[in-house]
């Protein structure tokens, strides 16, 4: 709320151009009986679940969420809380993982805009599945999403500059394996 011209822009982006483009965008997805995920994102119009269906209040039911979990969790935000909010609105799911240094987030906070080049002094990087959080919170997001109703696609992204394209898809497929299927993942197409 503070300095004023925050909330001035805020609300002219909400109600000049974001809602109308999305309540036109939302008409045409309708008509055309498709539903468009959105990826909410820190810095964009829609970054948390509440502002998500801030927009599918204003858009229609034809607007809901591409969930990924780092961006989520990056901001604080407990998962499960958050796919119990936004339950059917959630249109689509990425498997992806975020790792906060402590230290880094100490001195200065989690709203950090480093390049990845400086990894070590980053206050966050996007993991693989499973090398943010452990299995068990893996579980407690796939037990939140089928009490949500969610039975659909849960898309592995790999953004982890830690760890190659090959030993990041493995880990993802291996973690998710386990906690999804509880079963050890059958050999691998990639191999």
């Amino acid at each position: 709320p503070w300095p004023p011209e925050y909330s001035d822009m805020l609300a002219w982006q909400w109600e000049q151009q974001l809602i109308p483009y999305w309540k036109d965008a939302g008409a045409f997805a309708a008509d055309h009986g498709i539903g468009v995920a959105i990826e909410a994102h820190p810095g964009f119009c829609v970054y948390n679940p509440e502002t998500a269906m801030q927009l599918r209040s204003e858009a229609g039911k034809s607007i809901g969420i591409n969930l990924d979990p780092s961006h989520f969790y990056w901001q604080g935000i407990d998962l499960p809380a958050a796919i119990a909010y936004l339950g059917e609105a959630i249109f689509h799911v990425h498997a992806k993982d975020v790792a906060l240094n402590a230290s880094n987030v100490a001195r200065t906070g989690v709203l950090d805009a480093k390049s990845y080049t400086r990894m070590q002094e980053r206050s966050w990087l996007f993991r693989s599945v499973g090398w943010g959080h452990d299995e068990l919170e893996w579980k407690r997001i796939a037990s939140a999403l089928r009490l949500a109703g969610y039975d659909h696609v849960i898309s592995i992204e790999h953004e982890d500059a830690l760890a190659s394209i090959r030993e990041g898809l493995a880990a993802a497929v291996a973690t998710l394996s386990r906690v999804i299927l509880q079963e050890p993942p059958v050999e691998a197409w990639w191999v």
